[in-house]
């Protein structure tokens, strides 16, 4: 009885306020791509006002009102089911008791019209419902075009990147933390106390102190993130989107920045266990710190600066890896991510400035900040083989595999274990007398880790780490399961099936890696087509990988009920000339990864991975795309939906 209340009071929410919301309307635009034969395609984009959401093309039973859109072409008919271009926020609602989808900001759709004649009108009916968090409002807009004209282009759809909003959050998360272990380093430690007092110490009393402190700790964020948003805005002003979207694509798939990170990555490892220090020039320190005297602000700016210079051989190798890694993400995260690193880095300063007793609580220096030093290091060599993994992958290499990886992860974690207990030194450490709680608790955690990475050598899936380990079809042995595989469906040969000999799909799947081939076994069988935008250096690839995809139910459903066709954004094999894609600019696409890459952004305005789509064997799309998302029970009612729909059911 509550449900149906709840819904009820769903529906009655629906036409609450339509008169006080009459001035919020969506703004819709529609354009014509290029005639191809007789076919084409519509692009419409729906302008959301700010605050509101509209629902997505989902059929609701008792729900809020979907979007769709029904078309009347006269002088020719429509073709397949409308796309959506955009993927929507999914979500339960609790008052409408489902689970709902949504946009916000934008939403773009394509549909397929066959023309019989070289002009045709049509005529396009929208419904669709847009809702804030106090009302909602359904509406209706009819629009009209006519192929064959001159049209005003609809932007295209906004490149999506691997980097998905809970990928970004996680970057966001591992760079304040980051910003805390910078402050427990030796070169930053001890200046805490010493420049809190500058200012408590200063003109003007405690208050005026507090001020300059909080100015000081703005001045440290400023320095660290304005040079990258700067060097990142002016690419995308002299270049664009696209061309800031591919040097971050290069910069997270070339064997060159992969390699060079890689050894960045060991260098300050290196610096860390105390082979040498990575330092600023004296002259420039020394420069700064003689204008940090200054008076006003102009004084608290040079000693923010000279803070960054001193500390920069503790904190130079943290900040790298922070850039580093988030260069595999869209263009905006080196910005948010080293805007979270220095935030953390510098609320000690403010924080202490305000609160001048917790100085007194502070540890004293000593050889622990050395300790905190070289187990960073060994983190370093860990993350850094991340780099080469990807260069490994992408140019199947092959020198890097899966229990390769890890053996040396075990090693690693192995040796820090040992070094917290003082079973291992180096230069600059301190004799360790006893062992603390602190250093008792961290050897635990470690040795608890190197147990749980054992089993990985002869094929424990670690789902927890999937993301950075190469993928388990690299394993050259895996207990009692598949390893590399080059299995093949029943109908075809490994001959006939492309790049089979250095693709591979997971958990002993069957399956394709070219799409022409994968509709024609596909139409051959009378199964549905699972294509999967995929990528060699893609974590969330991985992850969906090893946490969805190998639920008994969905294995099943994908090996007996499905085509599979992996489709590799960011390999850099250089196909046959038979298979070269020129552009639509005249570009002639030769590697693999580019013109799936391409096929993706032209077909479905995406190039986010992983983007899974249910394709009918007459190449119409069957459900809703979907992309990342661990929700196992969801994933399986996604197939199930297409493969019902296949049917016909």
């Amino acid at each position: 009885m509550k449900t149906i209340s709840m819904r009820i009071l769903g529906l009655l929410m629906a036409l609450f306020c339509t008169t006080t919301l009459s001035a919020q309307q969506v703004d819709w635009r529609v354009a014509a791509d290029p005639i191809q034969g007789d076919s084409c395609r519509l692009l419409f984009e729906a302008r959301i006002p700010d605050g509101f959401h509209m629902y997505d093309t989902e059929k609701y039973v008792s729900g809020p009102t979907s979007t769709s859109i029904e078309l009347t072409v006269e002088g020719g008919e429509v073709l397949g089911e409308l796309l959506s271009l955009d993927t929507p926020h999914r979500y339960f609602d609790e008052i409408f008791g489902m689970q709902i989808g949504t946009y916000e900001g934008t939403a773009r759709f394509a549909q397929w019209v066959k023309l019989a004649a070289p002009t045709a009108e049509v005529k396009a009916a929208i419904d669709y419902m847009i809702c804030n968090d106090m009302s909602c409002m359904p509406s209706d807009d009819e629009l009209t075009i006519t192929i064959g004209e001159p049209q005003a282009a609809v932007a295209p759809a906004t490149p999506k990147n691997a980097a998905d909003s809970g990928s970004l959050w996680s970057q966001i998360i591992e760079a304040i933390i980051w910003g805390f272990v910078a402050l427990l380093t030796p070169c930053v430690f001890p200046m805490v106390p010493m420049t809190v007092s500058y200012f408590l110490k200063g003109e003007g009393g405690v208050a005026r102190g507090r001020l300059r402190a909080a100015l000081y700790g703005l001045f440290i964020v400023g320095l660290y993130t304005l040079p990258i948003a700067a060097i990142i805005l002016v690419t995308r002003l002299v270049g664009g989107d696209a061309v800031t979207a591919d040097i971050f694509n290069w910069l997270a798939t070339h064997w060159l920045p992969n390699l060079l990170f890689f050894l960045v990555f060991m260098i300050f490892a290196a610096s860390f266990f105390g082979a040498f220090e990575i330092t600023m020039p004296s002259w420039m320190v020394n420069k700064t710190d003689s204008k940090a005297d200054t008076k006003g602000l102009g004084g608290i700016f040079f000693l923010a600066l000279t803070l960054v210079l001193v500390s920069f051989s503790c904190t130079g190798p943290i900040v790298g890896s922070v850039l580093i890694k988030s260069t595999s993400g869209e263009f905006w995260s080196p910005i948010l991510t080293m805007l979270a690193f220095s935030t953390a880095f510098a609320l000690p300063f403010t924080l202490f400035a305000f609160f001048p007793s917790m100085l007194k609580n502070l540890p004293k220096s000593g050889g622990w900040l050395n300790s905190v030093k070289v187990v960073i290091g060994f983190v370093e060599v860990a993350l850094g083989l991340k780099f080469l993994s990807v260069a490994d992958q992408v140019y199947h290499w092959g020198i890097l595999d899966r229990e390769v990886y890890l053996a040396i992860w075990i090693v690693v974690f192995t040796l820090m274990g040992f070094y917290l207990l003082g079973k291992l030194k180096f230069a600059h450490d301190s004799e360790v007398k006893h062992v603390n709680v602190t250093r008792l608790a961290l050897a635990i955690a470690t040795f608890s880790f190197v147990v749980y990475l054992i089993p990985g050598m002869w094929g424990a899936p670690l789902s927890k780490l999937s993301g950075y380990l190469p993928p388990i079809t690299t394993q050259d042995f895996v207990l009692g399961g598949e390893g590399v595989t080059t299995a093949t469906p029943a109908t075809t040969t490994s001959t006939t099936r492309k790049y089979s000999d250095k693709l591979h799909l997971p958990h002993g799947l069957e399956g394709f890696f070219d799409l022409d081939e994968a509709k024609a076994y596909a139409a051959q069988v009378n199964k549905p087509l699972f294509i999967d935008f995929t990528g060699h250096g893609c974590v969330n690839c991985r992850e969906m990988e090893m946490r969805v995809w190998a639920d008994p139910t969905v294995l099943d459903l994908l090996r007996n009920e499905y085509v599979i066709c992996a489709l590799y954004s960011d390999d850099k094999m250089t196909v046959e000339e038979s298979d070269w894609v020129t552009t639509d600019t005249g570009k002639v696409l030769k590697q693999l990864g580019k013109i799936n890459s391409y096929f993706a952004l032209k077909t479905y305005g995406v190039n986010a991975q992983p983007y899974y789509v249910l394709q009918g064997i007459d190449g119409k799309q069957l459900v809703e795309p979907r992309g990342y998302d661990l929700d196992v029970a969801a994933f399986v009612d996604f197939l199930k939906r297409g493969l019902a729909a296949h049917r016909g059911e």
